[in-house]
């Protein structure tokens, strides 16, 4: 084989390569919205599965072209949904105040309200200093 057919069978194999793994994440797609979608009832899924098993690249170039954009609505939504969670949980621990500092404070705001003894207030103290230790 000389230089050009080498060339041609890299560059056809590269294609192929990209077409095939390019169909795969497009199945995977569908598959997934069909998982997602609420609108969709169990019998009209059931047919876009049956029609991806027999038909798979026509079928997955017609559920991109009619549901592309519920897809892409559904995806943004589950994605917007994900970050709000994951800010609330950030939130919820950043918020907490649980540190060494903050228990010592609070301590000692409750040593010169007169609540508690000065060997109380160095009880909670090192209390608040030894568990911090594990934790932070």
């Amino acid at each position: 084989m000389d230089f050009w057919e080498n060339l041609w069978g890299t560059i056809w194999f590269f294609f192929w390569t990209f077409a095939i793994i390019s169909y795969f994440f497009a199945l995977f797609a569908v598959v997934f919205d069909l998982f997602r979608d609420r609108q969709l009832n169990g019998w009209a899924k059931a047919a876009w599965f049956l029609f991806l098993f027999f038909v798979p690249f026509l079928t997955v170039l017609i559920y991109v072209i009619a549901r592309g954009q519920g897809m892409a609505e559904r995806s943004s939504r589950e994605s917007r949904q994900y970050q709000a969670e994951t800010d609330d949980y950030i939130r919820s621990v950043a918020r907490t105040g649980s540190g060494a500092s903050e228990e010592i404070s609070r301590a000692k705001a409750l040593l010169d309200a007169g609540t508690i003894s000065p060997a109380e207030f160095e009880s909670l103290k090192a209390k608040a200093l030894s568990s911090s230790s594990y934790t932070e």
